[in-house]
């Protein structure tokens, strides 16, 4: 469906825009080139009349995207969590999106649950509540499961949504390709690739099974995190457009005055809810991708409650390694460390100076880690980051996107819950530890022990493999020089992986032996 009928939809997005006086917000709060500026107006102010008029008593960036649907909400949920790229005025008026969101009928939502559950609401709930919160999604409703009387929370997708979110998507790949012509600065943002990732996350939102399944997942994770507890997903009764998981008695995290009435230490809360996040995103590489307010409660006994799991981040464990020597070398401030790990990922091009970059490096960490501990700041560390990569050439990583935007959410629940955190202070040992376990001695055993794994599941087919390659390396016909590299690179590669073999054995026997 992608193409330049879609441009109708941004025309009508760009009416609504300046009919809601949302044109020049947006514009201001992403610092739009004159170009882009100039095609964005010429999109909306003719056709103004054709806008949506939205809710007059919102703030005009946050009535533009609700008249406009689903899919700009999704947006704006995502913006909210970014004050360092919109603003913080910005960022506050876009949090009403985040659950407060009209709802749809509880007839609606009953008729739901029949159709995908297969039985009347009656027969499995015993009461089954209006809604208690609305996205742009799905919206919850409180119920009493009828065989158990345990309470529980059943999430139903809103009606028609798919139908609703594939047609705004279409409009936004057709947007990201018009700002990519029209600002060639922002290439280096791949701003087709981040739509397609934003699709993606909303995809896997739109089933509800897959949320079920991560939820499971990150339970059987963090089962043992002290001062974390998560609701248990009822499979049973669960489906595609339907969830159903225990709920979740507490008192909301972004409510301060309700936290100290229950008398919960908000300066301890601040450095778990920090804590845990690393521990997921470093020991685990699964992490809450959404763990905003609106998805965090405080348990009686002082645990941390999340839910909504529609939006999880995953990272292999390379990328963990070059995240934290990154985040270690700031807190170090090993600045030509740092330099040298944006190189041997390759984020950098090869051919800029690493003594000129870790310069610039320091020039971004040593004035924020000179202010008070109430001003370091992970947002304005990634933002300054951002400045100074791009001037040395460095594109986009889509497969860091939910972990920065996760990290600067994160920073911003704690500091709602303690002003005066020392990020940095709260972050060292957790790095520390995670550096000292997966880059020391003892890495480079387990690396070597994986390494013997995947060579002993083709130890029966290297002699043959092996004979081979020698067979064809020895043929009268003169091969190509390409064929001929590549026979010696899988030369290489085998004689390495036997050498892995060989040296995980014997460390193996060692430690079998002592």
């Amino acid at each position: 469906m992608r193409g330049p009928h879609n441009i109708w939809r941004l025309i009508r997005t760009g009416a609504t825009l300046e009919r809601t006086g949302a044109m020049n917000v947006v514009l201001d709060a992403f610092e739009a080139p004159p170009a882009l500026r100039f095609v964005a107006r010429a999109l909306g102010l003719p056709f103004k009349w054709l806008g949506y008029q939205g809710d007059l008593n919102m703030p005009p960036a946050t009535r533009a995207l609700t008249a406009l649907g689903p899919a700009y909400i999704k947006f704006g949920q995502v913006l909210s969590t970014r004050p360092d790229v919109v603003g913080d005025e910005l960022a506050i008026q876009l949090r009403v999106l985040q659950d407060k969101l009209p709802p749809f009928s509880i007839e609606e939502a009953r008729a739901e649950v029949e159709r995908e559950l297969g039985l009347p609401v009656d027969q499995i709930f015993s009461d089954f509540s209006a809604p208690v919160a609305a996205a742009s999604i799905a919206q919850v409703h409180k119920a009493t499961l009828a065989s158990t009387g345990e309470s529980v929370a059943v999430k139903v997708l809103r009606p028609k949504i798919e139908r609703a979110f594939r047609k705004d998507v279409d409009a936004f790949y057709l947007a990201a390709r018009m700002v990519e012509i029209f600002s060639p600065g922002s290439r280096r943002l791949r701003p087709i690739e981040v739509i397609e990732h934003f699709d993606g996350v909303v995809r896997g939102e739109l089933d509800l099974r897959l949320e079920s399944s991560a939820a499971s997942e990150f339970a059987a994770n963090t089962k043992n995190d002290a001062g974390f507890q998560l609701p248990d997903i009822k499979w049973e009764y669960s489906a595609r457009r339907v969830m159903t998981l225990g709920w979740a008695d507490g008192v909301p995290m972004g409510d301060n005055d309700a936290i100290d009435a229950a008398g919960h230490d908000r300066v301890d809360l601040g450095d778990r809810v920090l804590k845990l996040f690393l521990n997921h995103a470093l020991r685990d590489g699964y992490f809450h991708a959404d763990m905003h307010q609106g998805n965090l409660k405080v348990a009686p006994n002082g645990d941390i409650i999340a839910y909504d799991f529609g939006i999880m981040g995953h990272i292999d464990e390379y990328t963990r390694r070059v995240y934290a020597e990154i985040l270690f070398g700031f807190i170090r401030k090993d600045y030509k460390r740092v330099a040298e790990v944006h190189f041997e990922a390759g984020y950098v091009p090869a051919d800029k100076d690493v003594d000129e970059f870790a310069r610039a490096l320091r020039a971004v960490g040593e004035p924020i880690f000179g202010m008070d501990a109430n001003h370091i700041s992970m947002a304005r560390l990634l933002s300054y980051l951002f400045e100074v990569t791009e001037r040395f050439g460095m594109e986009t990583r889509t497969e860091l996107i939910l972990l920065q935007r996760t990290m600067v959410v994160v920073e911003g629940v704690a500091r709602s819950l303690n002003p005066q955190m020392n990020i940095w202070q709260v972050a060292a040992p957790l790095v520390t530890d995670y550096i000292s376990k997966s880059i020391g001695p003892k890495a480079v055993l387990t690396d070597l022990a994986k390494t013997a794994r995947v060579v002993a599941r083709f130890g029966p087919r290297l002699p043959g493999m092996v004979e081979n390659a020698l067979l064809r390396q020895t043929q009268t016909t003169d091969p190509s020089p390409s064929h001929r590299l590549r026979e010696r690179v899988f030369l290489a590669v085998v004689l390495g992986l036997s050498v892995g073999f060989g040296s995980a054995a014997t460390v193996m026997a060692v430690m079998a032996i002592f």
